[in-house]
């Protein structure tokens, strides 16, 4: 049985992870602080031979014993209520984390996969975001220590690549949402439903007419799973190329739970992106992948999710 480590593997994403090296009959090595992870996400898996979990902070001298096959390096605060609280262990996640992962990666021969994010590309000065474009970011804007920290994720990896032999991977990720997201995470679908759910007015930050591309969980662990098991060690966009304003997902997440919530607006947050969507050439040609659920099976299976853990 293969051995797979997963870092963040209590997270939204990392849980999720770990189901799917699980099905896929790897034993999983599960590792998390719990700054943002949560056991609830993995605790049914538990109780399994095949899976252990580490309580451990990536950013420390990681050692793992015995042989070690593969490494999903998720470990890292990935919304901004998150990163804008903690911006220093955010960045120190990206950078002596990632470190410690490749580390591992090396001294053990294990191909290792790393979570960057769109967000490398800022506010993008070209649309839809291909993996060539450098990227419009801010460093020493609010939303830096997150954008700067997943840059640098890239460029060490490349690093380790090149000039050590190490099998690496980079993915992108766009915008994702689906079951185990935190009603209080602060991205736009959690704070959506959980306002509408309640009542409450849905908060839109400036007009909402910025747009995102939503990808639902399962589509983006399949594109994971197959560019790990690639041979292409450049970053690949994975996410849905569908692009919808905010503030028409926020009108379609009160049509799904049928709330009377009214839409409010406050203001825009500083370097927030005006527009997000993948170019998924890549991913299409290298690893056949392409996303399955629309976004009203995605919502819909969200709502399901929301509507059995807030109250």
């Amino acid at each position: 049985m293969k051995k797979v480590l997963i870092t963040g593997a209590a997270g939204f994403l990392g849980s999720h992870l770990s189901d799917k090296m699980i099905n896929e009959g790897y034993h999983v090595l599960a590792m998390d602080n719990l700054v943002t992870g949560n056991m609830d996400n993995i605790a049914h898996l538990m109780p399994l031979e095949q899976f252990e979990f580490y309580h451990h902070d990536v950013t420390k001298y990681i050692h793992i014993p015995g042989d070690l096959d593969y490494i999903l390096h998720f470990a890292s605060p990935a919304s901004p209520i998150d990163y804008l609280k903690i911006p220093i262990q955010t960045l120190k996640v990206g950078a002596l984390g990632t470190h410690n992962a490749l580390g591992v990666a090396k001294a053990k021969n294990a191909r290792i996969l790393v979570a960057s994010t769109s967000e490398v590309y800022g506010d993008p000065l070209i649309h839809p975001q291909h993996e060539e474009y450098w990227g419009n970011v801010n460093p020493i804007g609010p939303r830096g220590c997150y954008d700067e920290a997943k840059r640098f994720l890239e460029s060490i990896t490349m690093a380790y690549h090149n000039h050590h032999g190490v099998e690496t991977r980079i993915v992108r990720i766009f915008n994702t949402y689906g079951p185990r997201m935190r009603p209080d995470d602060g991205r736009a679908l959690p704070a959506f439903f959980s306002q509408a759910i309640r009542g409450e007015d849905i908060t839109i930050f400036g007009d909402g007419l910025q747009t995102r591309s939503f990808c639902y969980v399962d589509d983006l662990v399949d594109g994971i799973y197959r560019l790990l098991l690639s041979d292409y060690s450049l970053p690949v966009n994975i996410g849905n190329p569908e692009e919808i304003s905010i503030l028409g997902v926020a009108k379609e997440v009160i049509e799904i739970t049928g709330s009377k919530s009214k839409l409010i607006h406050k203001d825009l947050p500083k370097d927030d992106p005006k527009v997000r969507q993948p170019d998924i050439s890549k991913a299409k040609e290298l690893l056949g992948w392409s996303p399955k659920y629309s976004r009203k099976q995605g919502l819909g299976l969200t709502y399901d999710y929301f509507k059995g853990i807030i109250s």
